[in-house]
């Protein structure tokens, strides 16, 4: 069979003919239909990702399929890789039965920036009232598109987005806009006063300058998913002590594995109600000419 091999860190994977793997007594076999090229992916593909592992790295880390013991279509997930070949194993416990009216390739394109919002409002929150008000910081992005899609399914009232882009940010469908200027010291972020909770994408000195500067007219929930804009932030404490704020991250870690999985049959079934999105679809013998393309979604089919 063929599959995408990551030989020296850093590099574009090559597709390369591989053995079959057998399946342990907890696996069962899947044929992979499609897989998505996220973030995430590249990142494990660096070999700096605190879950890269060891040489020879075979990228993927979910996908759909069909599971060859009875045919039926699953969404699985593989984390931190192997969805980039023709059949994969995969526990039992780490796969959803696809439900009927969803699109596959939505579903390997944005079920993973899916689960970040989700498990952040899931279970890194307390408390929301109900029509709460949320800031996507960085909705532009795949996961803050899709996020204020969550959101909405979880009960938002109102959806702020936060994006560079005027254009863009208008097509993701949010309620109001903050837009970031250059010098972002000089970005007006006033509309952001009655969030209840923070989804951020970007952190680094966006974030700073969020929290530092909204005068917040209530209990906001912060949470840390993604570094888009940076990797580290200079938080004053007078800023912890002046308003009513709490800090939380999201990710693998910040939320257990068992509280995720009776998670995904409930994301696999919202995706009836998503927007549906741009999805560029690429096979996978085209894979290196496809690695550094972040311009689109790209989902690979063996």
């Amino acid at each position: 069979m063929h599959s995408a091999l990551v030989t020296v860190w850093g590099e574009a994977p090559k597709y390369t003919q591989v053995p079959v793997p057998s399946p342990t007594t907890d696996e069962v076999s899947i044929k992979v239909i499609c897989s998505g090229l996220h973030f995430v992916v590249r990142s494990l593909a660096t070999g700096n990702h605190y879950a890269s592992g060891e040489l020879p790295h075979t990228p993927g880390v979910d996908g759909v399929g069909r599971r060859l013991s009875d045919n039926k279509l699953v969404y699985f997930i593989s984390f931190p890789g192997g969805g980039f070949q023709e059949i994969i194993n995969v526990s039992s416990r780490k796969m959803a039965e696809l439900p009927d009216g969803v699109d596959m390739y939505q579903i390997a394109a944005y079920a993973n920036p899916v689960l970040s919002s989700w498990m952040a409002l899931k279970a890194r929150t307390q408390d929301l009232p109900g029509n709460f008000a949320v800031l996507v910081m960085g909705a532009t992005s795949a996961s803050g598109r899709v996020a204020v899609e969550v959101a909405r399914v979880m009960g938002a009232g109102k959806v702020i987005g936060m994006s560079r882009n005027a254009e863009t940010l208008a097509e993701v469908g949010v309620d109001e806009t903050i837009i970031l200027q250059n010098d972002i010291s000089t970005t007006d972020c006033s509309a952001a006063a009655g969030a209840d909770v923070i989804l951020d994408y970007l952190y680094g000195p966006v974030a700073q300058h969020v929290l530092s500067t909204v005068k917040f007219t209530r209990p906001v929930q912060y949470i840390h998913i993604g570094g888009l804009a940076g990797t580290g932030m200079m938080l004053p404490g007078s800023v912890l002590r002046s308003k009513n704020l709490t800090i939380r991250g999201a990710g693998p870690g910040s939320w257990s594995r068992e509280a995720m999985r009776p998670e995904i049959p409930k994301i696999l079934k919202a995706f009836k109600t998503f927007k549906t999105q741009k999805v560029k679809v690429v096979p996978l013998s085209q894979i290196e000419e496809h690695w550094h393309n972040k311009d689109e979604r790209i989902v690979f089919t063996p």
